[in-house]
């Protein structure tokens, strides 16, 4: 019989630190999940809203110089969003005549489908180039706005996605969690089931990482040795 191989001290203090992480982070991988599509759900809606406005008034904040109407922003009121996910609170902005009547999320609106979170979770899950995340932007608003409004939109969200999608990853994770959350969406006129795949990591610090997460076509694990995308 073979004997237990001795591991250095690197390894020893590096699996102590693991059993620590297990033992003391409390640590829910779905949790984590659902709190991190509340986020970005919530992160597109408000940076869409801001869009909007900006289209409605005619410039942007700050940019007083190009302002050619008698109507300004006013703050932002809160409104919790119902979603597959859970609730989300969402802030949005306000004018100060009242006239700002916004179409990614109407006044009276109270929650969002299950196609509309897809499209919000792939533009950030997948390397999308800017016409891929503008289709998308009008997917999710229909042919009721402009094209102005879209490319306000998509400038506002393709800096936000790049970033998270290009983000450089750390050398040596202590844990990665691997999970998924199945749904259906309406998709060409038929009822699909569908899967966000996500890869969650923590650090030798115990700090809690996306590593990568991508919508799938179909409910079917991917293939052996395919890696998750970070892209």
């Amino acid at each position: 019989m073979s004997s237990r191989r001795k591991r250095s001290p690197e390894e020893q203090a590096r699996r102590e630190k693991i059993r620590e992480l297990l033992q003391t982070g409390g640590f829910s991988s779905m949790e984590d999940i659902q709190n991190l599509f509340k986020e970005t759900i919530a992160e597109f809606l408000e940076n869409g809203l801001d869009a909007e406005l900006d289209d409605e008034l005619g410039y942007s904040r700050y940019d007083y110089k190009n302002k050619d109407t008698e109507n300004s922003r006013n703050g932002h009121s809160r409104k919790t969003l119902r979603t597959s996910f859970g609730d989300v609170e969402v802030s949005v902005p306000r004018d100060r005549k009242g006239e700002f009547d916004p179409q990614i999320l109407k006044k009276n609106q109270t929650s969002i489908s299950q196609d509309v979170e897809e499209k919000i979770l792939s533009m950030y899950a997948k390397g999308m180039t800017t016409s891929d995340i503008e289709m998308h932007i009008r997917d999710i608003y229909g042919i009721e706005v402009s094209d102005t409004t879209v490319s306000r939109v998509t400038d506002k969200i393709l800096p936000i996605a790049k970033e998270w999608q290009q983000r450089p990853l750390e050398a040596i994770y202590a844990v990665v969690f691997l999970d998924a959350i199945h749904y259906h969406v309406r998709s060409e006129g038929q009822i699909v089931k569908k899967a966000v795949y996500i890869a969650i990591g923590i650090n030798l610090d115990g700090k809690k990482d996306v590593l990568g997460m991508w919508v799938a076509e179909r409910t079917k694990a991917p293939n052996s040795g395919q890696p998750f995308s970070t892209a």
